[in-house]
């Protein structure tokens, strides 16, 4: 595999940031606008989707509170975030499961700014744009533990959808040249 290859891999993410807690919308999207916000947020993430219809699938599961007056708020909003890149690593059940444990150790905002942080810096580890993965904040718990490796999971196999479908895009285009 040619570096050109890696190079244009590792661009896919180099200026990936999702928005932070205080930076999500404010007032309430309806379904189809939430589904448009993540999906532009999460675009760089090749493999990680949302549509209407897992929303509203999270919903019924419970993952998600359900919207008021059809709007989703800035707190459901970072559960779906969560969720739409978790979900590529974890079952639905497992989900869940870290969604409790999240809101017996930490407040909304905490958690959803830590795991935008996390991902970000596993990111750019994977993808080679760093030597090693930064600690993010000061203590060690399991919970902390859990999410990164959770975290490490997700971004290797983002680094893998992306670098696949550059080989694939590769491979076309050597086809019709």
């Amino acid at each position: 595999m040619d570096r050109c290859v890696k190079q244009r891999v590792s661009r896919s993410v180099e200026s990936f940031r999702l928005p932070r807690y205080d930076q999500l919308p404010a007032m309430g999207l309806y379904l189809e606008q939430v589904t448009k916000y993540i999906s532009d947020q999460l675009s760089a993430l090749a493999g990680v989707e949302i549509t209407s219809s897992m929303i509203s699938n999270y919903v019924k599961k419970g993952l998600v509170d359900k919207p008021v007056r059809k709007q989703y708020s800035r707190s459901q909003i970072a559960y779906l975030m969560y969720i739409a890149v978790i979900k590529t690593a974890l079952s639905m059940e497992d989900i869940g499961l870290t969604v409790r444990i999240q809101k017996a150790s930490y407040s909304e905002q905490i958690a959803y700014d830590y795991f935008c942080s996390e991902l970000e810096n596993v990111l750019e580890f994977v993808f080679g744009l760093k030597n090693d993965i930064a600690v993010i904040g000061v203590e060690e718990t399991d919970e902390k533990i859990m999410l990164r490796n959770t975290i490490i999971t997700v971004a290797h196999k983002v680094y893998l959808n992306a670098l696949f479908a550059e080989l694939r895009r590769q491979d076309e285009e050597n086809l019709h040249s």
